[in-house]
């Protein structure tokens, strides 16, 4: 059986080349608060009472490192890591010393065969210091990341008959959005077609309010940020959005409003066409570096 439970998506890792340039990004642009930080190696923000919803990793090569997922229960944690053993994954526990340093619980990671981002999967984690205190923008969670995978269609079968995503709608052949079960919000992972190489494509933060999207518009356009798409709305998922590229080119979202599923009696998954309008009913196109930087860690 693997009906174990999700609570949400519960933190992003980024390799970055210039630690102290992300940092002042994500927390003065973007508006997460900086929680901690570790010598020039490691800096963990957050957008929530959490420790850390974005963890940032001093790299040579910037992208994703990996991408965890907080589980509802300690249970549902035991069943998902014996669940993923008894299929043979690459599986490894993390050592009490490295959870105490990222201030969770029991944790463990792992890939499946053929798919490089390496995923974590814990149930408790340490609240922050203090009250997230919205400043630049009122982000209300970490909502999704999207990874482009050169073998898409055989991802997109493990995620859902191994792990227990459920598909929310498909793009034509080119992108499944997903929800991790039973977290409501339309997709919290994406999986996108690749034609070479596996890729982060965008990481996402969702924010309370209309004006928390054109507030960044222009903040993002004064301190020349480069906007790769939008302001728009996703027919898809019915969210207004805005996508942008952090110091080492990668793509950052913020949306506001998204559909969401009851847990019971949710709608069928839809198949939409491979028309510009689904994407932004608006009629904005992105950029040609939208979603193309960001390598995944595979050591």
């Amino acid at each position: 059986m693997h009906n174990f439970r999700y609570l949400k998506p519960g933190y992003v890792a980024l390799n970055v080349s210039d630690l102290d340039a992300s940092i002042r990004f994500y927390r003065d642009l973007v508006g997460l608060q900086l929680e901690s930080k570790v010598g020039d190696r490691v800096g963990f923000l957050r957008c929530s009472d959490d420790h850390h919803n974005l963890v940032l990793y001093r790299s040579s090569d910037a992208g994703l490192r990996r991408m965890a997922f907080q589980l509802e229960t300690a249970a549902d944690l035991l069943q998902a890591r014996d669940h993923i053993a008894s299929l043979g994954w690459d599986l490894e526990e993390l050592p009490a010393s490295e959870s105490d340093a990222l201030c969770q619980g029991e944790t463990f990671r792992f890939r499946m065969p053929g798919f490089a981002v390496q995923f974590e999967f814990y149930a408790e984690i340490q609240r922050a210091s203090s009250p997230y205190a919205p400043t630049v923008t009122k982000i209300a969670r970490l909502g999704h990341v999207v990874v482009a995978a050169r073998d898409a269609e055989y991802v997109r079968a493990m995620l859902i008959e191994k792990l227990n995503f459920k598909v929310s709608d498909n793009f034509g052949d080119q992108v499944t959005f997903m929800r991790c079960f039973p977290n409501p919000y339309h997709h919290s992972f994406g999986i996108a077609k690749s034609n070479d190489t596996d890729r982060l494509h965008h990481l996402n933060f969702m924010v309370t309010d209309i004006d928390d999207i054109g507030r960044a518009y222009n903040r993002m356009r004064k301190n020349d940020v480069e906007i790769v798409y939008g302001p728009g709305r996703h027919d898809i998922s019915d969210s207004i959005f805005l996508y942008f590229l952090d110091p080492d080119g990668l793509t950052a979202e913020f949306s506001f409003g998204m559909e969401e599923f009851p847990e019971l009696t949710a709608r069928a998954p839809r198949n939409l066409p491979l028309l510009p309008e689904i994407l932004d009913c608006w009629g904005g196109q992105p950029k040609e570096n939208f979603g193309k930087r960001g390598t995944i860690e595979t050591f």
